[in-house]
């Protein structure tokens, strides 16, 4: 499910969250190390996004362009600027931008200033266009623009570019239609390569790995800010980004992004951690929901029970050239045949069933009521649909799956039941 993990640590003092009666330490700055310590990491066979393949996709994208009847797709700060030209940029009040053309090279806006610095990062196109400090960059993309034949007609904005980059770049050509780049950039970016599917996979066995570690050290009195400390720190040892996790532990787990009340692990707790790293870019969302140091009462057995039903409902309508909107509506009728919900009521589910993921955490592809988009090979989606009882608890179990040319696929395997979090 998980949001940002930056938004995680400030919702929550940074968590994470896991099942049972081992105990173990609570935060690697202050506990025995050694499993941590042990950790090795997992991407020396890693393959990054090489240049070739971004071309291939600028290629794509120059096809699209042609098909809607764009003259060019503008890229601000963000994540389609990695994806198609691989330069990571700080999205500064000074504009720069990549524009890659219908027909064309790619060119560049930047800064005077920051120009050689771009020059450095940049592996596709050498045109770089500059403007000082008491210049406007806006007539500068103009004349990118107009040197590429463009004068009029529809202009792409890819959806991350900031309003003032737009409204600018409109006032100096009032002759040009701006229109969302999406009919560009969601068909590129929604269909993974098989070198992004492997880098998701990585990050997925990192994470499994990581929860593991997680798992295996639960103490109680800990908090959740340190179950979170020790599942990021073994995501990075075993070769992930990670800024840690979202853990919500008792009552607290019935909020599906967490809450700001101090939470400290006692015996029968649910704990529920919303796990993620990423790998080259490319990023993992697992959660796992655990009962900690005592059975499980009847009612967390049941209702773990059920969303491991409703989550194997999703999975199982997730079928190649039928509508998103199957994998939700398939995971729902299980809570609603059960007596939960309808809809988004609680007690219940009160969200989508899954979102799309890659390069961000949550990219299209929502597995929600109301998307008609078909699946097709190269998808990849959470299902997550989690049950949240008001005052008592929530669990949620999270995996992500891609559309492959037979069907479905697991990336992390789901949990076999309450006590055991872990396919083998």
């Amino acid at each position: 499910m998980s949001i940002q993990r930056r938004d995680f640590l400030k919702l929550s003092a940074g968590s994470a969250a896991m099942f049972s009666g081992i105990n173990a330490f609570s935060s690697p700055s202050k506990y025995n190390s050694s499993i941590l310590d042990g950790l090795q990491k997992m991407t020396d066979d890693v393959k990054p996004i090489t240049v070739e393949e971004r071309k291939a996709r600028i290629a794509k994208a120059q096809k699209l362009m042609a098909e809607n009847n764009m003259g060019a797709l503008i890229l601000d700060s963000g994540t389609s600027l990695v994806y198609f030209t691989g330069i990571h940029w700080w999205p500064s009040e000074r504009t720069m931008v990549a524009i890659i053309p219908a027909k064309g090279e790619v060119k560049y806006v930047s800064p005077a200033f920051e120009a050689d610095r771009l020059r450095e990062l940049i592996k596709i196109g050498n045109d770089v266009r500059r403007w000082e400090e008491d210049e406007s960059p806006y007539k500068q993309i103009v004349v990118a623009l107009n040197d590429l034949g463009i004068t009029g007609g529809n202009i792409g904005m890819e959806e991350r570019l900031r309003f003032f980059v737009l409204d600018g770049v409109r006032k100096e050509a009032p002759n040009m239609n701006f229109v969302s780049g999406d009919p560009i950039t969601v068909p590129c970016r929604m269909i993974k390569s098989p070198t992004e599917i492997a880098l998701l996979q990585k990050a997925n066995d990192i994470t499994i790995a990581a929860i593991k570690v997680a798992v295996s050290s639960l103490k109680e009195g800990m908090s959740n800010a340190d179950v979170s400390n020790i599942i990021g720190e073994a995501q990075r040892k075993l070769g992930g980004n990670s800024d840690g996790a979202l853990v919500n532990i008792g009552e607290s787990s019935a909020l599906p992004h967490g809450s700001i009340k101090p939470q400290h692990i006692k015996k029968g707790d649910i704990v529920l951690m919303d796990c993620g790293c990423t790998v080259e870019g490319y990023t993992s969302d697992i959660t796992r929901t655990v009962v900690f140091g005592a059975a499980p009462t009847k009612r967390q057995l049941d209702i773990w029970n059920l969303e491991k039903k409703a989550q194997a409902a999703g999975f199982a309508a997730a079928q190649i050239g039928q509508p998103c909107e199957n994998v939700d509506i398939a995971a729902r009728q299980v809570l609603i045949d059960a007596g939960f919900g309808p809809g988004y009521k609680l007690p219940g589910c009160p969200h989508r069933t899954g979102h799309g993921i890659g390069m961000d955490g949550h990219e299209w592809g929502n597995m929600v009521l109301g998307n008609k988009k078909l699946l097709e090979p190269g998808m990849c989606f959470s299902i997550e649909p989690t049950i949240v009882l008001p005052g008592e608890f929530g669990v949620r179990l999270e995996d992500c799956a891609h559309i492959t040319e037979e069907g479905p696929k697991w990336f992390s395997k789901q949990s076999i039941s309450i006590d055991k979090p872990f396919a083998e």
